[in-house]
């Protein structure tokens, strides 16, 4: 489980839920975004980091399919 929190220095952070330590992720909206966001910050906060999830969840499938195509087995013409 991960948690959303807002973090002393302004920036918001993505970390493992119970975990006080270094977030995953920081994200830090200008003066002016934050003034025009307001409330809706975290709204985009979110949808930034679920861009950034399903982009990572993709690129480990093609990192898997790549794998794949590289084991011995399957390199091997009879």
């Amino acid at each position: 489980m991960f948690e959303i929190v807002e973090l002393a220095d302004g920036y918001v952070g993505l970390r493992r839920a119970g975990d006080e330590g270094e977030p995953l992720i920081r994200i830090k909206f200008s003066r002016e975004a934050s003034n025009y966001l307001q409330e809706s910050r975290i709204e985009v906060v979110k949808a930034m980091i679920e861009a950034g999830m399903e982009i990572f969840g993709d690129l480990a499938e093609d990192d898997a399919s790549l794998e794949s195509l590289l084991e011995p087995e399957s390199r091997i013409l009879h």
